[in-house]
């Protein structure tokens, strides 16, 4: 078994199965989407024939939604799992910005919240999209006047709350929308429905992958973890290597990997974020130049899955660079790379 093509294949990032942008966000269950505008091409990337435009449309129908979940950091999901996953990760993601609060001196009472939380309710009624700054203006307007700080977690406190989602797509800034107005009403699921299911959208999107990766990458309790992989009972296949246990989907592709193949992967991309360790596709030696201690990560570039280089979008040519010694790119699947991305990125 070769686990670097595996993942290729699982994570859609060769032989893709999709057109729809919505249709890979749901695939994956969520997906990291710390920058906002590279979250784009990590998803159409993933497509068979990126476009701006479709993404475009997918998030502003409110089939792709842009809110924070798993390790209070930012992630997109798709329409139909918004309910069950903000359920399921809400608990653990909600202790995560207490501690933060807590560090920064903030204290805000549930009478604070919840009268703050009427006033960005009749703020956003009606209205596709609201920036922060519009926030803080309506608040003002009704004699409230928050820190830039306390905004921030008043906001994340309504999302958490299921009261404001992303809303239309911006050039550069995250707007925001009503819940009710964006999403609708969801069926819930059963907590332990839920589990299982996002463990079989983890291990079918990002398989081969360990016990340890599921807990990180969901940032729920190992236990949970356990229970939902125990779940899925034989639709998961244990492999040994390296001394440890990695999980395949029973439905994960095999064939579709064909060598010499280039991908420009962008910054905080499920392809080394989704996992605790990044040994499998990446030298760690070379670590520090995929991301650093501070859980930053790069635009990173993958010959044949291996994590070989940098890249920068803004640059001509994208700016591409080896840091794997002995390693030179193909040239016409380098450019023919660069081409596909930016032909996306107009």
């Amino acid at each position: 078994m070769n686990p670097v093509s595996l993942r290729l294949l699982s994570q859609q990032l060769i032989s893709p199965q999709f057109q729809d942008p919505a249709q890979v966000v749901s695939w994956f269950g969520a997906m990291q989407a710390q920058e906002y505008k590279v979250m784009r091409w990590a998803v159409a990337m993933r497509t068979q024939k990126p476009s701006p435009r479709a993404f475009e449309q997918a998030f502003n129908e409110g089939r792709i939604i842009r809110t924070h979940l798993q390790r209070t950091t930012w992630q997109l999901v798709a329409r139909e799992d918004y309910a069950w996953m903000l359920a399921l990760c809400r608990p653990r993601a909600l202790a995560g910005l207490r501690g933060w609060m807590h560090t920064n001196g903030i204290d805000i009472p549930d009478a604070e919240r919840l009268r703050i939380q009427e006033l960005l309710i009749e703020a956003a009624r009606g209205k596709r999209s609201v920036l922060k700054e519009e926030f803080d203006r309506a608040l003002r307007e009704q004699g409230v006047c928050l820190t830039d700080q306390r905004l921030s977690y008043h906001l994340r406190l309504a999302e958490y709350d299921g009261i404001l989602c992303s809303g239309d797509l911006h050039p550069s800034k995250r707007t925001l929308a009503l819940v009710s107005e964006k999403i609708g009403d969801l069926p819930p699921l059963a907590p332990e429905d839920a589990l299982c299911l996002l463990a079989r959208k983890y291990f079918r999107s990002h398989g081969p992958a360990t016990l340890e990766d599921f807990a990180w990458w969901s940032g729920l309790a190992m236990g949970a973890c356990r229970q939902g992989m125990a779940a899925l009972g034989s639709e998961l296949e244990a492999v040994r290597l390296e001394g440890r246990d990695y999980f395949c989907h029973r439905e994960a592709r095999t064939r579709g990997f064909r060598r010499g193949g280039i991908l420009l992967i962008p910054a905080f991309d499920e392809y080394l974020i989704g996992y605790k360790s990044r040994h499998v596709v990446l030298d760690p030696g070379h670590a520090p130049k995929a991301h650093n201690q501070s859980g930053i990560f790069y635009h990173v570039v993958a010959l044949d899955g291996e994590i070989v280089g940098n890249w920068r979008p803004s640059e001509p040519g994208c700016g591409v660079s080896v840091f794997q010694e002995g390693i030179s790119l193909p040239e016409e699947a380098l450019q023919r790379e660069i081409r596909r991305f930016q032909t996306f990125r107009r």
